[in-house]
């Protein structure tokens, strides 16, 4: 689905896969780990990311085509979920479940407010109730300027 190429560290993301979709987990497998914020504004997210698949890459257990998400559960810090096929010794695994409504946003990163408050609209336009807001980063900031795109899915746990 993505191919990499000498230039870039990720993957060239398709949003089509991700558009408007439901999208049902159960029991999905992640590792995850914490990252330091100010006001929202991650401050470690490259190292905790370098940390994990440096450990996550050595035991094997990268799903392929892997996701990573946040969960930014205060202005103060986010949990990072970077998805795994089988738990590693050493790092803290979690699972995801329920249905997530998913919508793909491009832009730059100041538009965030705005994607969430479109989102929030979104979910009630379908009569449901926003339990969580995940993030999806789909490539590192260097690689969304090579692919001249900045795409950012936004996936709403819907009751």
């Amino acid at each position: 689905m993505n191919a990499r190429n000498e230039e870039t560290c990720c993957p060239r993301f398709d949003p089509a896969p991700w558009q408007d979709r439901d999208v049902t987990w159960s029991d999905k497998l992640f590792a995850r780990d914490r990252i330091r914020c100010f006001l929202h504004v991650p401050l470690n997210f490259g190292a905790v990311v370098r940390r994990n698949m440096r450990v996550l890459e050595a035991a094997g257990a990268v799903a392929e085509n892997a996701i990573m998400l946040t969960d930014e559960t205060s202005p103060w810090g986010a949990d990072l979920y970077i998805e795994i096929e089988k738990d590693v010794p050493g790092v803290h695994a979690a699972t995801l479940s329920g249905t997530f409504l998913a919508r793909v946003y491009e832009g730059p990163y100041r538009n965030v407010r705005a994607w969430c408050d479109d989102m929030h609209r979104r979910v009630a336009a379908r009569g449901r109730t926003l339990r969580k807001l995940l993030f999806y980063y789909t490539t590192c900031p260097r690689c969304a300027r090579r692919y001249g795109k900045n795409y950012v899915v936004l996936l709403a746990q819907v009751g």
